[in-house]
């Protein structure tokens, strides 16, 4: 008998952990990327990689995911992934962002962006912003519609997304026309309901929660605190319109809906969805058929938001 009612399909998950150990990282990093290298992209959807300036100069990588029939001035979806801002992506996220450019359709641009403990905050949210800005200067070149990027990501990525619409907004750049948080990161106090209740879900939680914080703030907060921790920031008026999705059985599902709650708050159009049975990081069953209309619920909303910036 579970301990949490998770949904079937995520039961065989149940008593996987993601290591948090700074010694484990580098070797935890190199199989999951070549774990992710080794998945073959999905039929219709061809990649290529280029290296491109992030913060202060330093080269960071990005990989275009482009489905082959995607007409000239496309939309473009940027997207950041989770990890706890310390890993890679896992292997399942490169299907899972091929189907987000096959079946939206959009070219999407993927930020391999630089790692704490190695680079603490801000490095991350820096490199982001300097690839989402890259992405719109060189619209032209790749080729997609300019006025139709979107930016996305999952976890510690969806942290990494408000950042960079918050720093948009301060430095009076442009924001995407759109933000998607799966399950995101949010806020570095640790006091929500959820945090005090899930110390042991699947996957993520609350006590691998306190050791990300260490890890990414061993530095503290040489910039503004709210680009780490996004719902401290005083406004967030203007931000993009956002679909912000949660787990039920997952530490981080307070400070998601919250989040939500306060862009709702400062006047910013959002959808939340508060999936059911479902825990940190659930596609990973990628045979679900929950995990399935989860993905198509959200590909939807990408639809929607393109549709409506053309």
């Amino acid at each position: 008998m579970s301990k949490y009612n998770i949904h079937a399909d995520f039961i065989k998950y149940e008593k996987v952990q993601l290591p948090m150990s700074p010694t484990l990282l580098p070797l935890m990093n190199t199989l999951i990327s070549g774990g992710f290298e080794m998945v073959k992209p999905v039929e219709g959807v061809k990649i290529s990689k280029k290296k491109i300036p992030g913060y202060q100069g330093a080269l960071i990588e990005i990989t275009l995911f482009e489905p082959t029939q995607l007409p000239k001035g496309s939309p473009c979806l940027v997207y950041l992934h989770g990890g706890a801002f310390v890993l890679k992506a896992a292997p399942y996220m490169k299907t899972l962002v091929c189907k987000y450019a096959s079946q939206t359709p959009c070219k999407v641009v993927y930020v391999d962006y630089r790692l704490a403990p190695d680079h603490p905050f801000p490095v991350g949210p820096e490199d982001c912003y300097a690839a989402f800005n890259w992405v719109l200067q060189n619209a032209d070149e790749l080729v997609i519609d300019p006025n139709r990027v979107a930016i996305g990501g999952d976890s510690a990525g969806g942290a990494l997304t408000a950042a960079v619409n918050l720093m948009a907004l301060d430095r009076k750049t442009p924001t995407a026309c759109f933000q998607m948080m799966i399950y995101p990161v949010t806020d570095a106090r640790q006091e929500t309901e959820s945090i005090k209740k899930f110390i042991d879900t699947p996957f993520w939680n609350a006590r691998q929660t306190e050791k990300m914080w260490k890890l990414y703030l061993k530095n503290g907060f040489p910039v503004k605190r709210k680009y780490a921790s996004p719902i401290e920031a005083t406004s967030l008026e203007k931000m993009p319109p956002s679909y912000i999705e949660v787990a039920e059985f997952d530490c981080l599902h307070d400070e998601g809906v919250h989040f939500a709650e306060a862009l709702q708050k400062n006047g910013v159009q959002v959808e939340l969805n508060e999936t059911k049975g479902t825990v940190h990081g659930f596609e990973i069953a990628e045979k679900s058929e929950l995990v399935r209309q989860i993905i198509a619920h959200r590909i939807a909303a990408l639809k929607r938001a393109f549709q409506s910036s053309n």
